[in-house]
């Protein structure tokens, strides 16, 4: 089924804001939490990421229904993506590499800055050459 395109552009605006918060204030549980959300997006798909829920309960109420759906897969794909930069961020503030967890960090915060402002999916773009590369 496919969803609502203002969710996962919603999602990817509250991203922009956590990490950029994590590179301001280098918050290690900060990252943590965004990994956490990137985790849940890339298991059970966009709504079922916290940022997802959020939308759906606070935010599309407000709105009114859509009138643009998407495909659900590529920003699933995307989420996965941002599991992997926030991840690697993560393991380098942990190990104590801090120029790796504030690259993977920039990286992530790029990708969902694009998405929040110009509506450009990397991942989601990423997802569709895999997609024809593999078929």
């Amino acid at each position: 089924m496919d969803i609502d395109v203002r969710g996962p552009r919603f999602g990817a605006a509250v991203t922009t804001v956590v990490l950029a918060v994590v590179l301001i204030t280098g918050s290690a549980w900060l990252l943590a939490w965004q990994t956490l959300a990137f985790a849940l997006g890339a298991a059970g798909g966009v709504g079922k990421s916290p940022y997802g829920w959020l939308f759906r309960k606070a935010v599309r109420p407000r709105i009114g229904p859509p009138s643009e759906f998407e495909p659900p897969e590529p920003p699933r794909f995307a989420q996965a993506v941002g599991l992997v930069f926030a991840g690697v961020g993560l393991a380098g503030f942990a190990l104590g590499v801090t120029w790796l967890g504030l690259a993977a960090t920039a990286a992530a915060l790029a990708a969902a800055f694009l998405n929040a402002v110009f509506g450009y999916c990397l991942g989601c773009e990423m997802y569709l050459v895999v997609r024809r590369l593999t078929t």
